[in-house]
């Protein structure tokens, strides 16, 4: 059958953009692309130790057998789910699939009609998603801006036809943005969100094991984690693993148990899967992994100051690092470079980021030596240096 002409030209338009993505087999290069922050995915103790915990409860299914509200609520759910909010200091979590699922299914299901989301422009996709699936109306502000929210906020609830006595405002942010590395001042969110009666909804996918005494996410780092409405939260970054949670009230876990369609109509997590998280969050407890990611995060840092980088890098104190190259082109040259040297650094491109700010994105871990971490940003600097040569002959 003739695959459809107008899919056709979408991805021809693609290619013609140096946009086309594909699947590629891992290769064995020096990792600064995962998401592993902690080394946690490869680490063959949590493996074991897994293992051993789900032979030890004589635990022998390879799946969940159906949805949570039919067959597949395993008591491994609720005892992790008593152990997440114990660790993260909240009433209630409820696990899902995937950090897609849960945004999807939190944003869906909350907001109703009449009610208002602000969300950060550079929000990740699944938040966006989930809102457009929602009957609420949504508006956009500056990426990390508390003044261009503000003034959005008066611009929309000051106008009668947006709000009811009955309208709720939810106010969207990151702790940690996947793309930029970088945090918003959480502090003023919160205290406007207090301000002005607002419920207030981050999510940490990319700040639990990274920031906070045992990797508890930047929240709880702050003091905050009991200011805000809900907080998502996966596994599939710094814990290694697979899955996500929503923390918040007991009425809220309540709730979407009863509206978040992505969680009713989808088969649960298998036990192993459950067995590693709880395996996971019992190593975050002893782990030394969190400070040597620290150290190296530092070294990071100090090094983009001594090879003058730093004014191509977005600002961040997280695990993740963006270098700004303009253009995909450009940027997919460098990195191909960078692969060819050893080490896995990623392009991100546009249309995943705004045309004009494609970029390197260099996520850091705790097993990168710091010989490594000095190699490739040298690499780096030799790189940039000579496509800018190239670019004033070419100019010539």
């Amino acid at each position: 059958m003739q695959f459809p002409s107008k899919l056709q030209k979408k991805l021809q338009n693609r290619e013609e953009n140096n946009s086309l993505r594909s699947l590629s087999n891992h290769k064995t290069l020096i990792d600064f692309s995962s998401n592993d922050y902690l080394g946690f995915a490869s680490d063959k103790k949590i493996f074991d130790r897994t293992h051993s915990f789900l032979n030890k409860k004589e635990i022998y299914y390879n799946g969940a057998t159906g949805s949570r509200l039919l067959t597949g609520n395993h008591n491994l759910y609720t005892k992790a789910e008593v152990s997440l909010s114990k660790f993260h200091n909240a009433d209630a979590a409820l696990l899902f699939n995937s950090g897609y699922d849960a945004n999807i299914g939190l944003f869906a299901a909350v907001p109703q009609k009449g009610d208002v989301i602000f969300y950060d422009e550079l929000i990740h996709a699944s938040i966006r998603d989930g809102i457009q699936m929602s009957n609420a109306k949504s508006y956009k502000f500056k990426h990390n801006s508390i003044d261009d929210l503000q003034k959005r906020y008066r611009q929309i609830i000051s106008n009668k036809e947006n709000q009811t006595q009955s309208t709720n405002v939810y106010i969207v942010t990151e702790s940690v943005f996947s793309m930029d590395g970088d945090t918003p001042d959480l502090h003023s969110f919160v205290d406007f969100c207090k301000k002005h009666h607002c419920y207030f909804i981050v999510d940490e996918a990319h700040a639990v094991g990274v920031f906070g005494d045992k990797g508890v996410g930047l929240l709880q780092q702050l003091g905050l984690e009991n200011q805000v409405f809900a907080r998502i939260i996966t596994f599939g970054k710094a814990m290694g693993c697979h899955g996500a949670a929503i923390l918040g009230s007991t009425s809220l876990k309540t709730y979407l148990v009863n509206y978040a369609r992505s969680f009713i109509y989808t088969t649960g997590l298998p036990p192993h899967s459950l067995a590693t998280i709880l395996t996971v969050y019992e190593e975050l407890e002893i782990t030394s992994n969190i400070e040597s990611l620290r150290n190296n995060i530092r070294f990071f840092n100090q090094k983009l100051e001594e090879t003058h980088l730093k004014q191509l890098f977005i600002k961040s104190n997280s695990a993740i690092h963006c270098c700004i190259i303009s253009g995909n082109e450009n940027v997919k040259n460098i990195a191909s470079k960078i692969q060819q040297k050893n080490f896995d650094i990623k392009p991100i491109l546009s249309p995943t980021v705004p045309k004009g700010k494609e970029r390197l994105r260099f996520c850091l871990h705790s097993y990168n030596s710091i010989a490594e971490i000095s190699e490739v940003i040298e690499l780096l600097a030799t790189f940039v240096d000579k496509q800018k040569g190239e670019h004033i002959t070419h100019f010539l």
